[in-house]
């Protein structure tokens, strides 16, 4: 774990910032232009490092670096560390998301943080953050760009997150050049970040003290596989519901479950009491007479996503299945980036077709079968013939799913998970999957000691277009004071950015059943525990 300051020189260290002029209060960046990073400061093999860049203000020192490869043929790792002269003392470092490719903002807020509360750059925060390894091409949204997968250390940056543990050291050693020993390093990531939050944990405990890991997609491989499956389905013939028809899925459904939480408010806030039939939408003898209901093809698809997926043969990662998306418990899959998409799969794969079609489509090209010509639709995770020892091989890489966390907890980790009960992209099962692992290994006990995990009702995935709750939680403070005084989060309490409203943010399994009151206010609701 990384050294803390003593109490005193804590206390000394925080006096000195609060009467100090903001412009001497922390180190700068002389000293570091043009340096060169060496392979001994990183922990895993690199061919050293570059600093191409640094960028002076009267408030922070931004260096840009880049670490390169020990295959020539493989892109370096651009890296971007911020480091505020009103400096705190401590570190963050944010993960990515999709297929990375681009460096994350360091300006921006945790996932899931508050809108009321500086991030963790004005906070005084060193923050750093890499594109994963590789730099995304020119196409529609960055995030998208699998072709990097040709290439086996490139690969192995994003999926397995070396990336991230050489990022993290090569960091460190630009901050310790500055004069700056952080007492104290977070992670903060969601969906690709939130399995390289998790990721973190799992191989280098004593790397970050703690970590807040949202909506992560730790199963890479097992989704993939699930997303592929659901691609060939929506793209057999009259199989795809169009955006009239999703609506009318998504009302049926918040019709069907609002209230049974208690209140009518357009939050399902109990998804596993939801039970939502939907062939009682289906069309006259099950043809597609129009988007007042659904046809047999239309149905079944549905059906389909809201179901585990389960393959018939073995993968190296030991997953036998992922565990399919809520659907049917009000998720609203017309947000246009994520959900369906607006058109049917197909080949080529539409730009208007859902994230997770395009998603499959990339991984199919450059990291299974790295013909950039495949066609994605001829391949079937049931049966996947030829590729099938390939699959098996990626998902060693990809499903980062040791949950065998007692390391971390020994050290003294703490770690926040998050997920937004109506998440298009990531199921929110996966992460109950995950968080239920890690108690069979360690116990209620052990577990309880560094792990806490919420579930937001209605909300999707990274709050993207108009979620039914944009979720905003202040979580960073919460993991500060649960690292520095051994206190975990009591009785939290959610935002919704969206709109003026609050509810408590209940530790699942329980969610926030309405008991009477004020129904914008979280006092009003009560952490409800699931029926025995």
């Amino acid at each position: 774990m990384t050294a803390r300051l003593p109490a005193l020189a804590t206390a000394l260290a925080a006096s000195a910032l609060l009467i100090t002029p903001p412009a001497e209060a922390g180190p700068g960046c002389d000293g570091l232009d043009g340096i060169d990073i060496p392979a001994s400061a990183m922990s895993l093999p690199t061919g050293g490092g570059h600093v191409t860049a640094v960028t002076r203000t009267p408030t922070l020192c931004q260096v840009d670096a880049d670490l390169l490869p020990v295959d020539p043929a493989a892109p370096p790792i651009k890296m971007r560390l911020a480091l505020p002269q009103a400096w705190n003392g401590k570190a963050m470092m944010f993960g990515g998301g999709g297929y990375d490719g681009t460096i994350p903002d360091l300006t921006a807020q945790v996932p899931f943080g508050p809108a009321d509360r500086p991030t963790p750059l004005a906070r005084g925060y060193a923050v750093f953050a890499s594109d994963s390894g590789h730099q995304a091409g020119p196409v529609g949204v960055p995030s998208l760009d699998g072709s990097f997968g040709v290439n086996d250390e490139a690969l192995r940056n994003f999926a397995a997150g070396d990336a991230t543990k050489k990022t993290r050291d090569a960091s460190l050693f630009l901050l310790r050049r500055a004069g700056a020993e952080p007492g104290e390093i977070y992670f903060a990531g969601g969906s690709t970040g939130g399995r390289e939050a998790l990721n973190v944990a799992q191989r280098w405990p004593t790397a970050f003290d703690g970590v807040i890991a949202a909506y992560p997609a730790w199963n890479n491989l097992s989704e993939i596989l699930d997303l592929g499956h659901l691609t060939r389905i929506l793209a057999r013939p009259n199989a795809f519901p169009g955006p009239e028809k999703q609506a009318l899925l998504h009302e049926s459904v918040m019709n069907a479950c609002d209230g049974l939480d208690g209140i009518t408010d357009r939050v399902i806030s109990n998804p596993d009491g939801c039970r939502f039939d939907p062939h009682a939408l289906r069309c006259p003898r099950g043809a597609d007479t129009g988007p007042h209901c659904l046809s047999d093809p239309q149905i079944a698809s549905v059906m389909a996503m809201s179901a585990p997926f389960r393959w018939p043969y073995p993968i190296a990662s030991g997953e036998t299945g992922y565990p399919g998306f809520p659907f049917l418990s009000g998720a609203d899959m017309r947000t246009p980036l994520l959900g369906f998409g607006t058109t049917p799969p197909a080949n080529p794969m539409p730009d208007t077709s859902g994230y997770g079609m395009r998603f499959w489509d990339q991984w199919v090209k450059h990291f299974l079968t790295r013909d950039p010509g495949h066609d994605p639709l001829a391949v079937d995770p049931s049966a996947p013939g030829e590729w099938r020892q390939r699959i098996s091989e990626l998902s060693a890489i990809q499903d980062r799913n040791d949950a065998d966390l007692g390391p971390f907890q020994r050290a003294g980790g703490k770690l926040i998970l998050l997920h937004g009960a109506a998440d298009e992209l990531v199921s929110h099962w996966s992460t109950t999957d995950y968080q239920q692992r890690v108690r069979d290994i360690l116990g209620d006990r052990a577990t309880g000691e560094f792990l806490r995990y919420y579930v937001v009702p209605g909300a999707n995935h990274a709050n993207a277009g108009t979620p039914a709750f944009a979720a905003g939680w202040d979580s960073l403070t919460a993991l500060e004071t649960w690292t520095d005084t051994g206190r975990p989060p009591r009785n939290p309490v959610v935002t919704d950015l969206n709109h003026p409203r609050t509810r408590p943010l209940c530790e699942h399994p329980a969610w926030p059943r309405y008991v009477g009151g004020n129904p914008d206010d979280a006092a009003s609701f009560r952490c409800q525990q699931p029926a025995a």
